[in-house]
């Protein structure tokens, strides 16, 4: 969108209306998919910043408890429909959680992430952000040195996620496989084993 369309988007009553009902309706009816396209609107427009805290937190909400309601039945979560949803939304949680320094707290949601995925690229990508969470690594840093933010993304269903490194993803886990084997029995009580 050029800012003329922002513009036009974010000053049009009609669509603000539609918003607002979308953000509530879909909180309503805990509709994970609606609800982000919701709060993705609601980001780009830059819009009222407490009606966008809200719903994510829904969002938040909903995820938690229908990851339970799926681990519970013994399945892993495919990156596929609502499954997707839940899966961006525990994944933006712990990065968040990592912008605070927030280390413990975000490598936890990520080892759990990384063994209730049914998905081997986005698991090998957060088996490397555990690396990089266990020595305590800055957000920032990581993401300015160890990001490669050239890549293209192939499969859209990645696109919520950084699987792209300056380094070979393999090549790198095998050299760090010490640090993950330590990490996993360390975390290995948050999987209820």
């Amino acid at each position: 969108m050029d800012k003329e369309a922002l513009f036009q988007a974010r000053t049009n009553p009609d669509f603000l209306k539609y918003l607002e009902e979308a953000r509530i309706n879909s909180m309503k009816a805990q509709d994970i998919g609606l609800m982000y396209e919701t709060l993705d609107s609601m980001l780009v427009l830059d819009l009222d910043e407490e009606n966008i805290n809200k719903l994510y937190e829904q969002i938040l909400k909903t995820s938690f408890e229908n990851v339970e309601k799926i681990l519970k039945k013994d399945e892993k979560l495919s990156l596929e429909d609502d499954n997707l949803h839940y899966v961006r939304a525990l994944y933006e949680h712990a990065i968040e959680k990592w912008s605070y320094d927030n280390f413990d707290g975000a490598k936890d949601l990520i080892f759990v992430l990384a063994n209730i995925i049914k998905d081997e690229t986005l698991e090998k990508a957060l088996n490397i952000l555990l690396v990089f969470l266990s020595s305590k690594t800055q957000l920032d840093d990581f993401y300015d040195s160890k990001v490669d933010l050239e890549a293209q993304v192939d499969d859209e269903k990645y696109g919520y996620f950084i699987i792209n490194f300056s380094f070979d993803n393999q090549t790198f886990l095998e050299e760090n496989k010490s640090i993950l084997k330590k990490e996993y029995k360390n975390l290995k009580h948050l999987l209820g084993n």
